[in-house]
């Protein structure tokens, strides 16, 4: 038992170090994007170069001066697009790990996620940074512009009946807990877990219906991280719904039963 109890400790310390230590390097990726994007608007492409991981295999021959050009004419796109006054926000990051080669993405880098806006409409550059330098290997935009929402009025008005889920869930948690039912942990763990199916509304684009998307943690999830990353989900909850209507009937059929003998 102790060996076990060892062994999970272990995996938990693991995985704890591991997780900041991806999120130190997501966000590093984030300030090192935003620095390379700035000097890029400034025309400083020696800084862009030096971000970027020219040691790498798929780099280390790359002629300087077709690369400056190439610079330049992303440069001229992006301004062209966004105009040169850019914010910057959320950060996501996919991980290659292997060293087997791929059609679309190097081994052994991490592919970064970054929300961008020029304050009317909100875009993500595509960064592929290798993991050894932490350094650029590629930059791009994705095929997004989305005009940010001019009211959130609607978001938060979602919300507020979004919180109302877990307030019932807690509430039936209750109840059960001051009934005389047996085996209470199943039917709090049934209310937990049987949120299904899910409401979503998200700033961007609005409601949308997913059937079999469980929402756990009482039945909700939230972010507001970002234009693009912000939402809503609660699930429909159904555990709460049936050990409420349990319960109710369980009270009635005492009732009943009282009122017979008396």
């Amino acid at each position: 038992m102790r060996k076990i109890k060892q062994i999970v400790l272990t995996i938990l310390i693991v995985s704890l170090l591991t997780g900041c230590n991806s999120i130190k390097n997501t966000l590093q990726y984030q300030e090192t994007t935003k620095e390379f994007v700035e000097s890029l608007i400034k025309e400083d492409y020696n800084k862009c170069i030096d971000l970027m991981a020219m040691e790498h295999e798929l780099a280390r021959n790359a002629n300087i001066d077709s690369l400056k050009m190439g610079l330049s004419n992303l440069r001229q796109r992006l301004i062209n697009d966004w105009g040169t006054e850019l914010e910057y926000s959320s950060v996501k990051s996919t991980k290659m790990l292997t060293t087997a080669k791929t059609d679309n993405t190097p081994p052994n880098t991490t592919t970064v996620f970054v929300e961008f806006n020029n304050k009317k409409d909100v875009g993500v550059f595509q960064v592929i940074f290798d993991d050894i330098s932490q350094k650029i290997l590629y930059i791009g935009t994705l095929d997004i512009k989305t005009p940010i929402p001019t009211s959130m009025t609607s978001f938060w008005l979602f919300g507020i009946l979004a919180l109302c889920i877990p307030i019932f869930n807690i509430y039936v948690l209750i109840q059960i807990m001051r009934s005389s039912l047996n085996k209470k942990w199943l039917k709090c763990i049934a209310i937990i877990l049987l949120n299904v199916p899910a409401i979503t509304y998200t700033a961007v684009n609005g409601l949308s219906f997913n059937l079999l998307s469980f929402q756990f943690l009482l039945g909700i999830s939230f972010d507001y991280t970002s234009v693009l990353n912000s939402y809503w989900t609660f699930g429909i909850p159904i555990g709460g719904l049936y050990w409420l209507w349990k319960l109710r009937q369980i009270k009635n059929e005492a009732i009943e039963n009282e009122i017979q003998i008396t």
